[in-house]
């Protein structure tokens, strides 16, 4: 078991594959065993790197921590596992920290793709803070609130197969709470993200109802060297429904990059 420093924070990692690195920063609520759909695929080309968010999983928790921290706490992990720059791919929460990590320090970052995620400016809705009480909420009870999350295009079985891996999942109230608090704080402008000039790719499902697929669609618009793939009939998790075509289309881009 590997784990990085940030501040003196524990921050739990691991890696598979060898070839150019790939970061990978999972969404709100939920630890880097959610990738399960992804690593297998792209350790076959790349050195795949992943990390438990802080007061996610196997990390620590802080009641207080930004999204700058948490882009930090990505960096830390680079350190730890010897890398100077990184493909990095964030979903969801995810998205939010991998643009925000290119806006800190770009010279690590070759290129970057965004899953179900958009720009959080001061135009973006936050949930509001008695959704922290979520927080608290058995995971069984949420499973069973969310059954219409996945869209149309989700087979049972593969919805079966991810809400298994939720329920097994871990988290921590604190750091739930310090997630949400992180996300209700933060706010970029278009034009910062204008400003990030590597390649990068945007991915989003057709029917996802958590993030809008207009504003997937905005993100492609204001990165200056964008591309936007759609999955039609996918929900926020597109990697539920179109897991092989993401991987796919992932493996495609960064081949284009390298």
């Amino acid at each position: 078991m590997a784990h990085a420093t940030n501040g003196g924070l524990r921050i739990y990692w691991d890696s598979k594959g060898s070839g150019s690195p790939v970061l990978l920063v999972m969404g709100a609520a939920y630890s880097s065993r959610m990738w399960y759909p992804v690593i297998d695929a792209l350790a076959e080309q790349h050195r795949v790197i992943w990390f438990d968010n802080r007061g996610i999983g196997q990390s620590q928790a802080t009641k207080t921590g930004t999204i700058q921290d948490m882009a930090s706490d990505g960096f830390a992990v680079l350190d730890a596992a010897g890398v100077d720059a990184a493909h990095i791919y964030g979903a969801s929460l995810g998205g939010v920290v991998v643009l925000q990590m290119a806006l800190q320090s770009p010279e690590r970052v070759k290129s970057l793709v965004v899953g179900c995620s958009g720009i959080l400016n001061d135009d973006k809705p936050r949930a509001p803070k008695v959704a922290n009480l979520i927080a608290r909420v058995p995971r069984g009870v949420l499973l069973a609130l969310g059954k219409g999350s996945y869209g149309s295009a989700a087979s049972p079985e593969a919805v079966a197969k991810d809400r298994a891996a939720i329920k097994a999942d871990k988290a921590s109230a604190t750091g739930l709470i310090q997630q949400q608090n992180a996300l209700r704080a933060y706010s970029v402008t278009n034009e910062a993200i204008a400003g990030i000039t590597c390649p990068a790719l945007v991915l989003h499902g057709t029917e996802d109802k958590a993030v809008r697929p207009e504003w997937g669609a905005e993100l492609a618009d204001t990165l200056p060297h964008a591309k936007l793939v759609t999955y039609e009939g996918a929900g926020h998790n597109y990697l539920v429904s179109y897991p092989a075509q993401a991987n796919a289309d992932v493996l495609a881009f960064l081949a284009s990059v390298d």
